[in-house]
């Protein structure tokens, strides 16, 4: 049975939501203070004209906005140093860093990269959770359907059909891409979007 029905009403309304493996059940009992996080900073959040129109660097400002808030709330990018030891012998098995990382919840925000960044980030999500490091997983990324919007601000090339948007991640999703860890998703959708010329 899923647990998606913990995901309240406005943010559903707002944001294309995929759960896997009773996710939002993990969240709102085992780490309720950093769900509680999560909703403030997607309800908080507005996707602006603006910010689609201003070329990223390193990272889109969509992206540094999501990443901003959720630091304002306590949370860390975070590396994890892990090995493997095999009759003594020890093996680096290195993670890559989780965007933002609080308690044991670990959250990832793929705005506009090459769509591989989803196996990356399941597959770290995989590992951390089988380490016992996180309980749960969480991806904000972009609904498929805006594209219309960014053909509509001559942005569409930028944002093209391998990059990372939730008709990429969902299939990865539910092929085991994660393991077996707890996660879910959150694809910011048109209703987000503010015309804020």
């Amino acid at each position: 049975m899923s647990t998606i029905h913990l995901v309240p009403d406005d943010i559903q309304a707002k944001y294309v939501v995929h759960e896997w493996r009773n996710a939002t059940g993990v969240l709102t009992t085992a780490c309720e203070g950093e769900w509680l996080d999560i909703l403030e900073v997607l309800r908080a959040f507005e996707l602006t004209r603006s910010e689609i129109l201003t070329a990223g660097g390193r990272k889109s400002p969509i992206a540094e906005k999501i990443d901003g808030r959720f630091y304002e709330l306590g949370w860390e990018e975070k590396n994890f140093d892990t090995k493997i030891e095999v009759d003594g012998r020890e093996y680096e098995s290195p993670t890559h860093s989780v965007d933002c990382f609080k308690g044991r919840v670990g959250v990832e925000v793929e705005w506009n990269n090459k769509d591989p960044f989803y196996d990356r980030d399941l597959n770290n999500f995989r590992l951390l959770f089988d380490l016992r490091v996180i309980d749960v997983g969480v991806i904000i990324t972009r609904a498929s359907n805006l594209q219309a919007i960014f053909k509509d601000l001559g942005k569409g090339s930028s944002y093209g059909a391998s990059t990372t948007h939730h008709n990429k991640l969902i299939p990865r999703l539910e092929g085991g891409g994660g393991g077996g860890c707890p996660i879910l998703t959150f694809a910011i959708s048109p209703a987000l979007y503010v015309d804020d010329r």
